[in-house]
């Protein structure tokens, strides 16, 4: 393969204006055979662990950046070092992880127009690639227009809601993506995400599935917007596509959901505004020379950030130890990778880098779930190797 993305640099990983950013991490350090929260620059990775045992924690701080900076203790390693040997996926060495913990992790799903019109076809086509190109004309030629305009719960969200079972067309994706409701569900358990340079995995029986590039919102058990990270909610749309109750075998499988490179906490450099203005983009490079490039603009989100947070978080839920919240993607491949009208899918050994100027770069290799690395290390797991370190408090 030529012009690989893979292994990533360090450049090439961290945001444009890394020296006027706060990146947190999480790195596995085999000396101590557990993971730490990290300070990252582009010189070194600090270990924050002798004030914050977990990142959760370091997040219900009154101004985490601060206490990050104030917290930073021994020296991991060199950023440059610890990144080459997650890329080479050492697991003798220390290398990065996924950089939350204890957060649970929620996806909002179908905030685009775009994405709300591919929903449908996938409901409508049942999860069958080669039929959806016809679907797509149909439901296209029929909806028309600018859906993107409707504001979700709208008096003219609810017109077009009555036009649209007037012509047979009504979805339950198009009731979260125009009605009053948001879709939040969960992508995966509490640490069970992967980092960069991770593989990602989907299941070896799906014969139609793609990344989903998103911008990824980090909340500490307030509800407070801290920071945010790129995410790839990984989708089997033919699992979906048959029925939306197969939603946690199309979303939630082992190493399915990755998160990273870095938290990136809010500050005076960069802010929820930054956010809504990010444009995301996504590059997939395949063993067989095949490549796919595509963008994803924020700006162009239905429901906002904020409003997103309100449907997740509030008296109706609490979030204790935090949470993440993957905010939808604008990216809905229909570029034929193989015979005409069968659309994208992923192949085994695709190398996928998702990126934003302020954000850096997440990038993965798929693979197969089932042969991906086991899902190990859990909550009991991890509360055993901090009683063991001595940093329960």
């Amino acid at each position: 393969m030529t012009h690989t993305t893979w292994p990533a640099s360090l450049t090439a990983t961290l945001p444009l204006d890394h020296d006027a950013a706060t990146l947190i991490g999480r790195a596995w350090d085999p000396r101590v055979a557990g993971p730490s929260p990290v300070l990252v620059t582009a010189d070194e990775v600090r270990d924050l662990s002798g004030t914050f045992a977990t990142v959760s924690e370091l997040m219900s701080a009154d101004d985490p950046a601060a206490a990050a900076r104030a917290a930073a203790g021994a020296v991991l390693g060199s950023a440059e070092e610890i990144l080459a040997a997650t890329m080479r996926r050492d697991r003798s060495a220390t290398r990065f992880l996924s950089p939350i913990d204890l957060q649970c992790v929620k996806a909002a799903g179908v905030t685009f127009a775009v994405s709300m019109i591919e929903r449908v076809i996938e409901e409508r086509a049942r999860g069958d690639a080669a039929e959806a190109d016809r679907v797509r004309a149909q439901v296209l030629e029929v909806i028309g227009g600018d859906l993107g305009a409707i504001e979700p719960g709208s008096p003219g969200a609810m017109r077009l809601k009555s036009y649209l079972i007037d012509q047979g067309l009504w979805s339950q994706y198009l009731e979260v993506g125009i009605g009053p409701d948001a879709e939040i569900f969960t992508k995966c358990p509490v640490l069970a995400s992967v980092g960069t340079g991770d593989e990602i995995g989907v299941r070896r029986t799906s014969e139609w599935n793609n990344p989903e590039p998103e911008v990824v919102l980090v909340l500490d058990g307030s509800g407070r917007i801290l920071g945010a990270t790129l995410g790839n909610d990984l989708n089997l749309r033919d699992y979906e596509g048959r029925s939306a109750l197969l939603l946690p075998e199309a979303k939630d499988n082992n190493a399915s959901a990755s998160l990273g490179p870095f938290i990136r906490l809010f500050d005076e450099r960069f802010s929820l505004d930054d956010v809504r203005r990010a444009e995301v983009e996504l590059r997939v490079q395949g063993e067989d020379g095949f490549e796919l490039r595509a963008s994803s603009d924020m700006s162009l989100i239905s429901r906002d950030p904020e409003d997103l947070v309100s449907h997740l978080l509030g008296p109706h839920h609490q979030y204790p130890d935090g949470a993440v919240l993957y905010l939808g993607t604008l990216f809905a491949p229909t570029e034929d990778r193989g015979e005409p009208g069968a659309g994208f899918t992923h192949r085994v050994g695709d190398v996928v880098r998702i990126s934003s100027p302020k954000l850096g770069a997440l990038v993965n290799r798929v693979a197969h779930s089932e042969t991906c690395a086991p899902w190990e290390f859990g909550v009991g797991a991890l509360m055993r190797n901090l009683a063991e370190r001595g940093l329960l408090r």
